[in-house]
């Protein structure tokens, strides 16, 4: 019997352990096919590490785990690439020094694997080093996939001066990107955040930003038809526009998704509940309502430009800003006006309102004037 990947987020073991896997596999060689520079956003607990695990099975050229995807008939596996992988995602980083260790601990891991040995000190050298020795040792260009890209922003949003340290202490790495071009076959930088228009990715200006893209908007997260298909037989006895109306709702302006966490958890408890506050994204939420004093917007009423939406600057993040691209706000409708477009943001569904609702009672009432 299969089992639900409550906190899975390795694919050989998702495969391996006879876990539960909607095939995105469709979407990735697609994304390879058309491109090789990549920058996603999207909330947690949408299956970003998984993609990240996926990507990097794939262009290693382990074959044997796509048995039954899509991807088993439709990859060149003649073909295995070097893989550099990087999460920022555990642990929290309190210096730029710390960041600077668990990096170094990346990259000498990733040689270690290969057998490569690195004589560069200098982080930003290393890196290079590290890229040019595996296109030079395997003769394949190199695929660099990096999850929770901005966590190290993230954990000091709340002390702007060092969150701009740690920005600059990333630009410098994720610049050896752009300079390493020759000897790169792919590139996907994953995170929460929308820092892409800010000057942590200066140096890398040929991203191509997927976090709105409607071809791509099914990539992370659980479509209807996804859901209805893989557990069918978890639905027999439930009001599925019920369950709809508690998970779904998210628009990254293509088909809606679910969220993966809050859809395994239902299934496994069998129970209309609140899961969102049982994620750690409101831990930098309280920071900045704290530090911020916001006052809270009249959540159903949002516009935003284009602009505004994907604007994040650690020097003056809109409250309405963070919400979205948290996940407690979603897009409910797009127009345009003299070709620019607005958008109409609005809770993804019962679960979200309730517990965002909640949440802000907490620490100080839910009525929209009020100041945190």
């Amino acid at each position: 019997m299969k089992k639900f990947p409550i906190g899975i987020q390795t694919f050989s073991e998702l495969i391996e352990e006879n876990y539960y896997y909607i095939d995105k596999t469709p979407l990735i060689a697609q994304l390879v096919e058309k491109g090789k520079y990549y920058f996603l956003s999207r909330p947690r607990r949408f299956g970003k590490s998984l993609l990240v695990s996926t990507l990097s099975a794939a262009f290693k050229g382990e074959e044997t785990l796509f048995k039954g995807l899509y991807l088993e008939k439709n990859w060149d596996w003649s073909q295995q690439y070097p893989v550099i992988k990087i999460s920022f995602g555990f642990g929290e980083f309190n210096s730029v020094l710390m960041l600077e260790k668990r990096f170094k601990a990346m990259l000498d891991e990733t040689a270690a694997s290969y057998k490569v040995n690195l004589q560069q000190q200098d982080l930003a050298n290393r890196f290079t080093e590290l890229i040019q020795a595996l296109q030079h040792l395997k003769g394949q260009n190199v695929v660099v996939l990096v999850d929770e890209y901005d966590k190290p922003i993230l954990d000091n949003i709340d002390k702007p001066e060092k969150a701009l340290i740690m920005r600059r202490a990333l630009n410098n790495i994720y610049s050896v990107i752009k300079g390493c071009d020759q000897y790169i076959k792919f590139v996907l930088i994953i995170g929460v955040s929308h820092f892409i228009n800010n000057n942590i990715f200066s140096g890398l200006n040929n991203l191509q930003d997927i976090s709105l893209n409607n071809r791509y908007a099914t990539l992370c997260g659980y479509t209807e038809q996804e859901i209805k298909t893989v557990f069918f037989k978890y639905f027999q006895e439930i009001d599925f526009n019920k369950f709809s109306d508690w998970y779904g709702g998210y628009n990254f302006l293509g088909e809606t998704v679910y969220n993966p966490y809050d859809v395994l958890l239902f299934l496994k408890n069998k129970q209309f509940k609140n899961y969102w506050l049982e994620t750690d994204s409101l831990s930098f939420l309280l920071k900045l309502i704290t530090k911020q004093q916001y006052n809270l917007p009249d959540v159903e009423s949002i516009v935003l430009s284009e602009m505004d939406l994907k604007s994040f600057d650690i020097d003056n993040i809109s409250l309405e800003v963070l919400l979205f691209q948290l996940g407690y706000l979603t897009i409910e409708r797009v127009e345009e006006l003299s070709d620019n477009y607005f958008y109409y943001l609005n809770y993804p569904n019962r679960e979200v309102k309730a517990s965002l609702n909640q949440y802000l009672s907490r620490v100080g009432g839910t009525d929209s004037n009020a100041t945190f």
